[in-house]
């Protein structure tokens, strides 16, 4: 009995320490801290961690930060976690920091990037958007006809839904045009070879062309895809550089759900003539001409997660709009309240309405959703439900500062959506690497 009881003791005991290591340990390090942290000059930043355990931190450059009003050097300094970090701008520059619990066990890397205040001009504007991929973009299979037999050649082979074919016999694809034409040169061989990517892995597929009955050509029983076009808002640009960030989120295919790799693209002044509204379950639509025109015209350079980017050869300001840069809102700075955002209804007029940022979420790695908005303006529920496709990529502007862009609605309430924080477009636009840090 008594061994019995030694050993409830020791598994509680054992309990109590995993269960104090587990509420104390300073978790919060990984979780709140993001890998690459910037500040602005002159700014701060904080995160409270709330641990009985003091870690020691080191940098690898001095004059650039301050933790809890400490300069941040080689020599490292020890910090008390029961009080927040605060990390205060002493300099532009970029540091390294290692920390470490108990000044020995290492606990995480990070580094910090003092920016200087940057002044973006906010969109609103409405954008045409034309995309062609990098390759063709495979979006369906059917049968075709032979003598003995009905079958996909290409489905036989192995190419799939999502694929896409970069080359035929060594001659790099330009569009969809092309694979019919290649495949029409080269109707004597028994089989063509296909250059293809799969998400990041590529390679060749041989595929044997049937001679269809029905139209006497030889085919591989393939739908293709090697361009895409839409209505969408552009959120930002640099006066300076004329890089510019829209939409907030990825383009891709309408069959495969698939990013679409850009070869080249182009954004245009779009004209909007139409607004189907947004009900519970049906997300609404702008509908938009688009308008070849001087006024407005950009390259598209890349298509990712946070939206697409390049550079404007023309801009002219729009009836609305707002001309003057703001500074950009770094993600500790956004705060849930009321904020507004730009967008067209009616023809190209950029127009004000409010909103209300709901949530910020606190967000370590970039991703598009890290705020919920709500429409809450009156006259633009009236007119379009909510949230509808084409708004994506409205500025958010909250006291004076660009924070973020619309990104995706809620179905079931378009009232409401995701909005992506500015810092992460930015970021990906390369304006930020162009920085002098």
């Amino acid at each position: 009995m008594k061994k019995w009881r030694r050993q409830q003791t020791l598994a509680l005991m054992l309990f109590g320490v995993i269960l104090l290591m587990a509420t104390a340990f300073p978790w919060r390090i990984w979780v709140t801290l993001q890998n690459d942290l910037r500040i602005l000059e002159g700014g701060e930043h904080y995160v409270n961690i709330a641990s009985p355990f003091s870690i020691s931190v080191t940098g690898d450059k001095d004059g650039v930060l301050a933790l809890n009003g400490v300069s941040v050097s080689d020599q490292g300094s020890k910090l008390n976690l029961l009080k927040p970090l605060l990390f205060s701008a002493e300099g532009l520059g970029s540091v390294n920091l290692e920390f470490r619990l108990f000044g020995l066990i290492p606990l995480r890397q990070l580094t910090v990037n003092v920016l200087p205040e940057m002044m973006l001009v906010p969109g609103g504007h409405s954008i045409g958007i034309k995309l062609h991929s990098d390759g063709v973009l495979v979006v369906g299979h059917h049968s075709v006809q032979g003598k003995n037999e009905s079958t996909s050649p290409a489905k036989d082979a192995g190419i799939e839904v999502g694929d896409v074919i970069l080359a035929i016999e060594g001659i790099k694809l330009q569009d969809a045009n092309q694979v019919a034409e290649l495949i029409a040169k080269y109707a004597g061989r028994s089989t063509l070879s296909f250059q293809i990517k799969r998400t990041e892995r590529i390679f060749t597929v041989n595929v044997a062309p049937l001679l269809c009955q029905e139209t006497k050509r030889s085919r591989i029983g393939l739908y293709v895809r090697d361009s895409a076009a839409g209505v969408g808002t552009m959120t930002f640009y640099d006066p300076v550089t004329n890089i510019y960030g829209a939409l907030g989120h990825v383009i891709t295919d309408v069959d495969t759900n698939q990013a679409i790799e850009v070869r080249d693209g182009q954004i245009v002044k779009a004209n909007i003539v139409n607004i189907k509204s947004a009900q519970r379950g049906y997300p609404g639509e702008k509908t938009g001409i688009f308008q070849e025109d001087q006024d407005l015209v950009g390259s598209i350079e890349k298509n990712c997660l946070f939206g697409i980017f390049g550079r404007l050869s023309q801009i002219k300001p729009e009836q609305g709009s707002e001309n003057r840069p703001l500074p950009m809102a770094l993600m500790s700075q956004v705060k849930p309240g009321p904020a507004e955002i730009l967008t067209v209804l009616e023809g190209t007029t950029i127009e004000r309405f409010d909103i209300e940022i709901q949530r910020v979420y606190n967000q370590s790695h970039p991703s598009d959703k890290g705020m919920i908005v709500q429409i809450t303006d009156e006259r633009l529920l009236e007119a379009t439900g909510g949230i509808v496709q084409g708004m994506s990529g409205s500025p958010i502007i909250q006291d004076g500062h660009l924070v973020g862009a619309v990104t995706h609605v809620f179905v079931n309430d378009p009232t409401r959506g995701y909005g992506i924080f500015i810092e992460w477009m930015v970021a990906e636009s390369g304006l930020l690497e162009s920085s002098n840090i």
